[in-house]
């Protein structure tokens, strides 16, 4: 029986690891893997045309599953391109196992054609970034690399000179039981007890939830239930807290409405729950504040707290629940729920006005009917830019419904590499890319892969020829618009060119029908709709000095336009609550 060579053994520990797809772009010092993969049935090769969509994919297939997921980029090149894919898998803590090839062992610091030092590039976006340069050395370095990406959360890297996969292993080489999933981590007793006193002390609670709330949702329910605490989210956690929450009172932050901010600076006690919200201006700094999170290094670095818990939240609260008295006032939890409804009130009443007549189209009006129409299993992926705010105003959460972002990275081009990850996933349910222009036309080869895989990918494609948030921006710090538009294609056209379904949208009695006839349609489709540029107003109260960069970061940021059918679970909680 002939040996294995070292890339054949990458391969066997990846696939046991759970992989199931390398996402790639083949080449050079790479092959020697891809061809290892070629002959392994239990994992595919996926050809993308840009090492930076293999790692947006895998990232957004590790964020669907929890599982790990894995790209791969030739040597110098082909590997730096998967670099801010990773960023934003390592920042969403999103298991990642990242192969990144190198040039010949031999020729490793002389200078030679493509060299960089993959090693040392990757340390700032990865747990663990490690160079074989001993086939002895792989079965452990690969291992050590899948438990640090699976068990701390976030991308491990392995470079791997072209050379060293190509030989066969020695006779001899350690391998061990890999772990593949994370453990719950339950709080010490004696900070729940210190929190339980907290919580017992406070008069008026309000609970702020990120993205670790992700398998959490009865807990906090529960919680909120019994301290009659409003419940506000983060824009990562809106999928997880939203829905079936009659304690809601909507979102902070930039992309922020309703009555969050508000219930966050008029209570007592603050309990942050497995969020990183990284906004500090919209943070309270005279209520006392506890903050709970699986990972400790996140604990008080974005406020000054009065009790940090390290703990799941979910494995938290169980435990902290039954210790805090229940609690039959409702009055501040009752005044934030009126108050959450009269701020969605008065934005639906400033955006319906003749909406769905107005050309160019209103982008407001196609979230909102993209929402009505979208399954309600549907996974979104979102374009960072204004493709943000019209997915927290109009993304109806229902416990099914997933949406992925580059919420933390907050990088461009984003949305159609994910959505491809996620539609690898299963073929059957359905994907929808909210691209904006310029994301889009950023990595718009990728659109390619689409046909070539024949990935039923529904891009909805928020057109208005300008980069609206940069616009938004620069006209917020009273500077002019300035390089943000652009002169865009018929993206309909070439769409058809390249072999998919592809309609081109300028009206909005034309909206519906081609939403339906592009999520009919078996294959990849692109509804390009042709949106107002300048649907966006500016509320007077915001200063220059409240940008930086993407955020506006020290404002209640309230946009013209409106929140979909959260109203209607707003108007939902206030049906009992006395008049005031």
């Amino acid at each position: 029986m002939p040996k294995q060579t070292v890339a054949e053994q990458f391969v066997d520990i990846l696939v046991s690891a759970g992989v199931s797809r390398l996402y790639g772009v083949v080449g050079d010092s790479l092959n020697p893997v891809v061809d290892a993969v070629r002959r392994n049935a239990a994992i595919d090769w996926v050809h993308v045309r840009h090492e930076e969509t293999a790692a947006f994919a895998a990232g957004a297939e590790a964020q669907l599953t929890g599982r790990l997921a894995a790209c791969a980029g030739s040597c110098g090149p082909g590997n730096l391109h998967l670099i801010n894919g990773l960023y934003d898998a390592h920042r969403s803590m999103a298991p990642v196992l990242a192969l990144a090839s190198h040039i010949p062992s031999s020729e490793i610091g002389t200078g030679y054609f493509q060299e960089t030092h993959p090693d040392q590039l990757f340390r700032e976006c990865s747990h663990y970034c490690e160079l074989i340069s001993n086939p002895r050395q792989m079965p452990r370095v690969l291992q050590t690399a899948v438990q640090h990406a699976v068990g701390r959360g976030g991308v491990s890297v392995v470079v791997l000179p072209g050379d060293i996969a190509a030989q066969q292993i020695p006779e001899r080489t350690a391998e061990h039981a890999l772990v593949t999933s994370r453990p719950t981590v339950r709080a010490a007793d004696s900070s729940i007890d210190a929190l339980a006193r907290m919580v017992e002390e406070a008069e008026r609670v309000t609970l702020f939830c990120g993205s670790g709330t992700a398998d959490a949702h009865a807990e906090v329910m529960a919680f909120a239930d019994r301290v009659k605490a409003p419940v506000g989210h983060a824009l990562r956690g809106k999928e997880f807290i939203q829905y079936d929450n009659p304690f809601d009172v909507g979102m902070s932050g930039l992309l922020g409405y309703g009555a969050a901010y508000d219930a966050m600076h008029e209570c007592d006690l603050l309990l942050l729950l497995g969020t990183d919200f990284p906004y500090d201006s919209f943070l309270p700094d005279d209520v006392a504040i506890a903050q709970v999170d699986v990972r400790p290094e996140r604990l008080g670095r974005r406020s000054t707290l009065d009790l940090a818990v390290w703990g799941d939240v979910g494995e938290t609260l169980r435990s902290l629940t039954p210790r805090v008295s229940a609690r039959t006032d409702r009055r501040f939890l009752d005044r934030m729920l009126k108050k959450h409804a009269d701020a969605l009130e008065g934005v639906v009443r400033a955006y319906t006005r003749k909406v769905d007549r107005r050309v160019p189209i209103h982008p407001e009006y196609v979230a909102s009917v993209l929402d009505e129409e979208a399954a309600e299993d549907a996974v979104f992926t979102v374009d960072t830019g204004m493709c943000n705010v019209w997915a927290a105003r109009y993304l109806t959460p229902n416990g099914r419904r997933r949406v992925i972002g580059s919420f933390s990275h907050g990088s461009m081009a984003n949305a159609l590499p994910q959505a491809i990850g996620a539609q690898f996933l299963d073929r059957e349910r359905q994907v929808v890319s909210m691209s904006g222009d310029g994301g889009f036309s950023m990595l718009m080869g990728d659109f390619l892969t689409l046909v070539q895989h024949e990935l039923p990918v529904k891009v909805v494609l928020f057109d208005n020829s300008s980069l609206g948030m940069v616009e938004l921006e620069m006209m917020v710090a009273g500077l002019p618009a300035y390089g943000t538009a652009t002169t865009n294609p018929d993206f309909a056209a070439i769409a058809r060119a390249a072999g998919a379904h592809a309609t081109r949208v300028e009206k909005p009695r034309e909206l519906r029908s081609a939403l339906r006839e592009a999520f009919a349609h078996p294959g990849p489709a692109l509804v390009d709709v042709v949106t107002d540029p300048t649907a966006l107003s500016i509320p007077p109260k915001i200063r220059a000095e409240m940008v930086t960069g993407f955020a506006l970061s020290a404002s209640r940021m309230v946009l013209d336009g409106g929140v979909g059918r959260m109203l209607q679970m707003a108007r939902a909680n206030i049906r009992n609550i006395p008049r005031f």
